[in-house]
């Protein structure tokens, strides 16, 4: 029987290169480019993207909206929780793909937590936008590794299932 491949370096990488990245952008929106400053008109990339600042004292979409810090460090809690389960789940992970989508989620999660322990309050700064419809909510680089790898995850869950468990219920 050949030894099965240890992926968790491709996912740690992943964690750790999404991480780093997510913080180095953040870095970037509030210091050199002030967007806190530019609040109100932001700075157009492009006619559909614009950066904006927004403080962001909840999770997606504006749930659990921390007013207190005893909210605010009951949100860092479950999430670190949160991110411990996913750690744990890349690290048993065999399939080099969802260990790599673990590996976003796992990047995105920590760069948030980060900032929710640092700041209060998770900094996003991406605002697409069509027109006045905006499909998401103002995000930052950790929502979307979270939001992709989350995806992978489901789409290889529900369309790349283990062709031997349909043949033994065929049988």
């Amino acid at each position: 029987m050949p030894t099965p491949i240890n992926h968790r370096p491709l996912g740690l990488t992943v964690a750790i290169v999404t991480l780093a990245l997510d913080q180095l952008i953040k870095y970037a929106v509030t210091y050199p480019l002030a967007l806190k400053s530019r609040a109100e008109t932001g700075i157009e990339i492009l006619p559909i993207f614009r950066l904006r600042w927004l403080e962001n004292r909840g999770v997606s979409m504006g749930f659990f909206h921390a007013d207190t810090d005893l909210m605010r460090w009951a949100l860092v809690g479950m999430t670190i929780l949160i991110a411990g389960f996913v750690g744990v789940w890349m690290w048993r992970e065999k399939a080099r793909q969802d260990v790599a989508a673990l590996g976003l989620v796992l990047g995105g999660a920590i760069g948030n937590i980060v900032d929710r322990i640092r700041l209060g309050y998770v900094v996003d700064y991406a605002d697409l936008h069509f027109g006045e419809w905006r499909p998401f909510l103002i995000f930052n680089l950790a929502d979307a590794a979270i939001t992709i790898g989350v995806l992978i995850l489901l789409a290889r869950a529900l369309l790349l299932r283990d062709k031997g468990a349909n043949t033994e219920t065929l049988k």
